[in-house]
C-alpha cells in the first residue's frame, strides 16, 4: 500500500449571511414584516422609522446606548482605532447618510395609511368558559369541567380518552375522578352553544345537532335513526340499503339526507378565533387594469419608511471635529458605526426584498397578461419556476420562496402566486396547454354533470379526448383529487 499527495481544485458554493438574511425575509409575509422590522429596531438604535422621530426621548435613549459602548467589546486592535476612518460617514452632499433612507421610487407603493382590520371577538375555549360559569359545579367538578374544556380541539372534538382525563387530573391537579364523572360533565358541555360541541366523532357531533332540532319535524327523528343505525352506509351514499331498512320513500330519503347535510362537521370551526377560513389575508401586491394597460403596487401597510438616526450621524460629526480623541472616545465610535452599518445592511436587505418581489411579479404578471386582463384561467400559459428564474435572472430558489408565500390581489379575487405555475399538456394540434386549463374543464363538467348519474374518471376522460386534451384516466383522476372533489359514487344525489 502506498501514500500519495495530489492537488484537487473544487468549486463549492456557500450562501453569505447576507443572502441567507434575505432568503430569510423573501419567505416572511406582508402580515408579519412589521413584527420582524420592530425587532431590528428594538436591536438597533441607529435604526429608526422617519415618521417617529422624537428629539427628547431619542437623545436619552442615545446617551444610554453610546454609555454602554464602555463595556462593549470590540475586536480591533490599538491600530484599527488609530487608522478608524469616519469620512464616509459625516461627508455633507448628496450622498449624505442621512438620507440613506428606505423609500425608493423605482417600485410604487398604494398611498394608504389605514390600518388593517382586525377581529375582536372571544375564542371559541373563552366562550366555552363562559357558558361553563353557568353550571352549578362544586370546585371539584368545576375544575373537571375546565380540564375537558381545555381538552377540546379547534374543530370542537373531544379526542382524548376518557381515562387519559382522569389521568391529567390526577397527575397535574391532584383530583381524584372517576371516569363515569368525567362522561356526566362531558354530558352538560355537548348542551352548549355551538350545537355538537366536545363530541368523540362525528356520528356523535351530528346526533348532538339533531337533537337541538327535534321539535323541528319527523324528519329530524329519521335522520337520527339513519345515523344511529346506517352511518357507514350513510356516509358510502348506500341509499337503497337505507330505504329498505326503514321504509322510506324517494322524498323521504331527500328530506333526510337534506336535514344531514345542513349540519356542521366542524362545530368549532366558525367560532372567534378559530375560524381558519375567515382570517385576514393581507396582499403583497395589487394589479391594477388602466385601461388595458396592467399596473403593479407593492403593498407598502406594514414597511415602515426606514432611515439611518440622524442622532448618531451628528456623534459622530463632533467626534470628527475634536481635537482630542482617547481611547474611550474612539470605542464609542467604534461602537456608533458598526450599529450604522449594521442599519445599512438592514435597509439593503429590505431594498432588495422589495426589488425581488416586484420583479418576480412583474414577470408572472407579463406572462399571465391575459388572465390579470380577463380572469379566465382557460387562458393561464403553462408557466413553471425556471421560466421566471430566466426572465428575472433570479435562482429557481428564490422564485420558489417568493410564490409560495405570497399573494396578489387583482379585481376577480386574491390569489397565491404559486397558484399562477401549472405544467404542460399536449392537444391533439400538438399545442402546448396548462394543467390548470385542464382541470378547470374537468370542473366545469362535474358541476354540469346529471347528479344522479355522476360523470364516471372513465368517461371524463373521453370527454376531455374528445375536446383534443392527450390524458390518461390515472392524470384524470389525479386531477380530480387536487380539486378535492370525490368519485363519481360519492357525488350521486336522489
Amino acid at each position: 500500500m502506498s501514500l500519495s499527495q495530489s492537488l484537487q481544485q473544487k468549486l463549492l458554493q456557500r450562501l453569505s449571511p447576507q443572502q441567507i438574511q434575505l432568503m430569510k425575509l423573501l419567505q416572511i409575509p406582508t402580515a408579519n414584516l412589521e413584527e420582524r422590522i420592530k425587532e431590528e429596531l428594538e436591536e438597533n438604535p441607529a435604526l429608526e422609522v422617519t415618521e417617529e422621530n422624537h428629539d427628547d426621548e431619542f437623545s436619552d435613549d442615545l446617551k444610554d446606548d453610546v454609555d454602554s459602548a464602555d463595556d462593549y467589546e470590540l475586536d480591533g486592535s490599538d491600530d484599527d482605532y488609530d487608522n478608524l476612518d469616519i469620512s464616509e460617514y459625516v461627508a455633507d452632499g448628496d450622498d449624505d447618510i442621512a438620507d440613506y433612507k428606505l423609500k425608493d421610487d423605482n417600485y410604487p407603493e398604494l398611498d394608504d395609511k389605514k390600518v388593517m382590520p382586525f377581529k375582536i371577538e372571544n375564542s371559541f375555549h373563552e366562550m366555552l368558559l363562559d357558558q361553563l360559569g353557568m353550571l352549578s359545579l362544586d370546585e371539584k367538578h368545576y375544575k373537571i369541567a375546565e380540564q375537558i374544556v381545555g381538552s377540546i380541539d379547534d374543530d370542537g372534538y373531544l379526542r382524548r380518552e376518557l381515562s387519559s382525563i382522569v389521568d391529567d387530573l390526577a397527575f397535574r391537579q391532584n383530583i381524584m375522578a372517576t371516569e363515569k364523572e368525567v362522561e356526566d360533565i362531558i354530558k352538560k358541555i355537548q348542551q352548549f352553544d355551538p350545537p355538537g360541541i366536545c363530541a368523540r366523532d362525528l356520528r356523535e357531533c351530528l346526533l348532538l345537532q339533531l337533537q337541538h332540532q327535534l321539535h323541528s319535524g319527523k324528519n329530524v327523528a329519521v335522520a337520527m335513526q339513519v345515523l344511529e343505525k346506517y352511518f357507514d352506509e350513510f356516509t358510502k351514499k348506500h341509499y337503497e340499503k337505507i330505504q329498505r331498512g326503514l321504509n322510506l320513500t324517494d322524498d323521504d330519503l331527500k328530506e333526510v339526507i337534506g336535514a344531514i347535510i345542513k349540519l356542521n362537521p366542524k362545530p368549532g370551526g366558525n367560532v372567534g378565533e378559530v375560524n381558519k377560513a375567515e382570517a385576514y389575508v393581507i396582499p403583497d401586491f395589487f394589479i391594477f387594469n388602466n385601461g388595458g394597460k396592467l399596473e403593479i403596487t407593492l403593498n407598502s401597510k406594514n414597511a415602515p419608511d426606514l432611515r439611518i438616526s440622524e442622532g448618531y450621524r451628528d456623534m459622530l460629526k463632533e467626534y470628527d471635529k475634536g481635537s482630542k480623541k482617547d481611547k474611550r472616545q474612539k470605542e464609542a465610535v467604534m461602537f456608533i458605526k458598526q450599529k450604522i452599518d449594521s442599519a445599512k445592511w438592514f435597509i439593503d436587505m429590505i431594498k432588495q426584498r422589495q426589488h425581488t418581489l416586484y420583479s418576480t411579479m412583474q414577470a408572472i404578471m407579463n406572462y399571465q397578461k391575459e388572465f390579470f386582463l380577463t380572469g379566465d384561467e382557460t387562458v393561464l400559459r403553462p408557466m413553471i419556476l425556471k421560466d421566471i428564474s430566466e426572465v428575472t435572472g433570479l435562482d429557481i430558489s428564490t422564485v420558489s420562496r417568493v410564490a409560495n408565500s405570497k399573494f396578489v390581489q387583482t379585481e376577480f379575487g386574491t390569489y397565491r402566486l404559486k397558484f399562477f405555475f401549472s405544467e404542460s399538456l399536449s392537444t391533439d394540434s400538438g399545442e402546448e396547454v396548462s394543467t390548470r386549463e385542464v382541470k378547470k374543464i374537468l370542473s366545469n363538467l362535474i358541476e354540469g354533470e346529471d347528479k344522479r348519474k355522476p360523470l364516471s374518471d372513465e368517461h371524463l376522460t373521453d370527454l376531455l379526448q374528445e375536446r383534443g386534451y392527450n390524458i390518461a384516466r390515472r392524470t384524470v383522476a389525479k386531477y380530480r383529487e387536487q380539486l378535492n372533489i370525490s368519485v363519481a359514487r360519492l357525488r350521486k344525489e336522489l
